[in-house]
């Protein structure tokens, strides 16, 4: 039987989220409700992509039955509130990154999901893609030896979108691109945490980190430097380096197609990874592969997982927590409904 998702949100990661499953198996996969605040746009969703019911309420799709998964592809602040209620309502979750606004957040999530026995995951989907995955069979591999260093950028002209500069929606590249840059180091040096963390960041005018760099250091003298900015483009490709070798994500690394390594022996090895079109352009680069983390999922599901072990709940909560961190450093505080400071 087909997995049945419902979408809450009919936001523009949803829309990606819908075509990138609409190249998977109708029989594996079917979107059967989608539920917006407002109605009208609920039902220009449903239209667009044929799905049968549409909500002007959240709760209406809690409490539809015929709803399998819940994806939860709304604003960085109402991660928590929404998760939460999906979870009281039964449903499993996969819930769009940032996973909540502090780690204090996530850790009440993580809790019911266990109490309830229900899949929760962060939908980092870069961690699923053919390119990550490459990185990782590399690494094991052994082939550029010992990891030591890892660096990432993520830069974008942004500053001036809403869910970016707006403090009340949880808005700041921290949470918005930063995420992508420390689920990267998560899965090259984690799963332990750094044992220091020192960064830099300018604020605008709401009180919201336009940018920040950052210096993790792990057990065993391995580093990583991250740099993020909302104000400039960067070149955001992420390198890997180890004692034998060189990997090279190509950008956007974290939607990448295409991973190169260099040993020291001079061998070079590139592979480029070929995604199918979808049915109209994606809003968000190379979002067509939302598709890996969508079988993921249903192969959980029907494993009877309440936590994926490519993403666990470990990973996501440990990222929460340099972000936490990172925040506090460069002096940003969601005064509202932050309580990590």
């Amino acid at each position: 039987m087909a997995t049945k998702w419902g979408i809450l949100s009919a936001s523009k990661i949803s829309h990606d989220f819908v075509l990138a499953l609409e190249k998977l198996s109708a029989e594996d996969h079917k979107v059967v409700a989608v539920a917006a605040k407002d109605i009208s746009r609920a039902k220009d969703f449903a239209d667009d992509f044929g799905i049968p019911t549409y909500y002007g309420s959240y709760e209406e799709l809690g409490n539809d039955s015929n709803v399998d998964v819940v994806y939860i592809g709304a604003l960085n602040h109402q991660h928590y509130s929404l998760t939460k209620l999906m979870l009281e309502s039964c449903k499993p979750v996969l819930c769009e990154k940032p996973f909540c606004i502090n780690a204090k957040q996530l850790d009440e999530l993580i809790k019911l999901s266990k109490a309830k026995k229900l899949f929760l995951m962060e939908a980092m989907w870069s961690r699923f893609t053919p390119a990550y995955q490459k990185v990782v069979e590399v690494l094991q591999n052994g082939t550029i030896g010992t990891v030591l260093h890892v660096q990432a950028n993520f830069g974008r002209q942004m500053s001036n979108i809403e869910r970016i500069w707006k403090k009340e929606v949880g808005g700041g590249s921290i949470l918005d691109i930063g995420v992508y840059t420390l689920h990267l180091v998560d899965t090259i040096l984690g799963p332990g945490k750094p044992v220091f963390i020192e960064s830099k960041g300018t604020l605008n005018s709401h009180g919201t980190d336009e940018n920040m760099s950052a210096i993790l250091e792990y057990p065993e003298g391995k580093i990583a430097v991250i740099s993020i900015h909302t104000k400039v483009e960067m070149d955001c490709s992420a390198y890997i380096h180890g004692t034998k070798g060189t990997i090279k994500i190509h950008e956007p690394f974290h939607a990448s197609n295409k991973v190169t390594v260099n040993t020291t022996n001079n061998h070079t090895s590139s592979y480029t990874f070929v995604q199918p079109d979808t049915r109209k352009p994606t809003i968000f680069p190379n979002s067509v592969q939302l598709r890996y983390e969508i079988d993921h999922v249903r192969h959980c599901l029907k494993k009877g997982f309440i936590e994926s072990p490519v993403v666990t709940l470990n990973n996501s909560y440990t990222v929460q927590e340099i972000m936490d961190r990172l925040r506090n450093q460069i002096g940003v505080h969601f005064e509202d409904y932050d309580t990590s400071s």
